[in-house]
């Protein structure tokens, strides 16, 4: 048996008859920018993250910039103010941060969860530090409640990166989007809730906030040739568009069956060299990659690949020692190296049978 990682056919091949019946209708529009698709998505995710407003943008790396572009247009952000950041988040979120004029300041993630350890961050914060953007990990929610109280009591603003963390849920039913001022997502096809190509989106209940982005989308154009800002060109594409809103009313049922994988998972694989993800079988957690470690990754790796099982290391190389950022990080962060070391993602999608689960979990008790 061979086991995808991902795969992306199948996954969308679900959908085959209403892509088809949505390419045509959009071909035969005449209107492929900014036109009713991205509007009704744009509604139609904002009612499903519970917030009043979703801006459709080019991708998640754009999604992140413009809410910080937007807040600096809006003077909440200044050049050079520092945003605090997991260290062991994807190089987009910090990206973000740089692309947008401001200074990225590194924390450590939890040990047990792998986000942003809220515990770790009042030491780290200065009279400079106006934000903190945080990172739903492998698509379980950070402390929210402990971020926003942060938040709160030093004045700062919250944005969410829920690129991988779609239809996450809190104890108290409020969903990824609807958890921080704003959130950026990427609907990257390998996402939970994936395109056919790029795509991104904004959320906020900040109308303010809002407006500006969606001016700074459209190279900063408040009506036809008229241009409020210096924008860029990041608008989410209208056939993209269409897809997602199909795919949109699988989400959950897509995120339950991947639950169903992990639950699987965490009580049918028995293996001493194996840690396993911890998860107190919530809705908290979607499971976009499911996360194991081990201090015998490379054996392990090798082990699966003669079985022709596939797995992918997210990430394997800390961000702060990236090139890009070569002489900018200059502390150790013992706890983000160590996990790059062990971490390894093994298969989990909505479209994996019982017979490939069966296989991925004997093969690895045999390891």
């Amino acid at each position: 048996m061979s086991i995808n990682f991902l795969d992306l056919k199948k996954i969308n091949q679900r959908f085959t008859d209403n892509f088809n019946i949505c390419f045509q209708s959009f071909l035969d529009s005449g209107y492929y920018i900014l036109g009713n698709n991205v509007n009704d998505f744009e509604k139609e995710f904002a009612a499903y993250c519970g917030v009043n407003n979703c801006i459709g943008v080019g991708n998640g790396l754009d999604a992140l910039f413009l809410i910080l572009k937007g807040y600096r247009k809006l003077g909440k952000l200044q050049k050079g103010d520092e945003v605090i950041v997991a260290s062991n988040t994807y190089i987009a979120t910090v990206l973000a941060i740089v692309n947008a004029g401001l200074t990225p300041v590194l924390v450590e993630p939890s040990d047990i969860d792998f986000n942003l350890d809220p515990s770790k961050i009042d030491s780290q914060i200065t009279s400079k530090t106006k934000a903190i953007m945080v990172t739903h990990l492998y698509g379980q929610l950070a402390n929210m409640e402990a971020l926003n109280n942060i938040c709160t009591t030093r004045n700062l603003i919250l944005i969410s990166d829920a690129a991988q963390a779609h239809g996450a849920i809190t104890e108290n039913g409020k969903k990824a989007g609807s958890l921080a001022h704003a959130s950026g997502f990427s609907f990257y096809p390998s996402k939970n809730l994936g395109a056919l190509g790029d795509g991104g989106a904004i959320t906020t209940d900040n109308i303010e906030l809002a407006e500006v982005i969606k001016k700074l989308r459209n190279y900063g154009t408040s009506s036809k040739y008229v241009n409020d800002y210096a924008g860029v060109n990041s608008r989410l594409d209208e056939i993209q568009a269409a897809f997602l809103r199909l795919k949109l009313r699988k989400l959950d049922n897509d995120n339950d069956y991947r639950r169903k994988i992990a639950t699987r998972y965490l009580k049918e694989i028995n293996n001493t060299a194996i840690e396993l993800p911890k998860w107190k079988f919530s809705k908290n957690h979607v499971f976009h990659l499911f996360v194991i470690r081990t201090s015998k990754r490379e054996s392990l790796v090798d082990y699966l690949n003669n079985k022709d099982i596939q797995t992918l290391i997210h990430y394997p190389i800390p961000l702060y020692k990236q090139q890009a950022f070569q002489n900018v990080f200059t502390q150790p962060y013992p706890i983000t190296d160590k996990q790059c070391n062990e971490v390894l993602s093994i298969p989990i999608s909505p479209v994996m049978e019982d017979s490939e689960v069966n296989y991925v979990i004997n093969a690895i008790n045999s390891f």
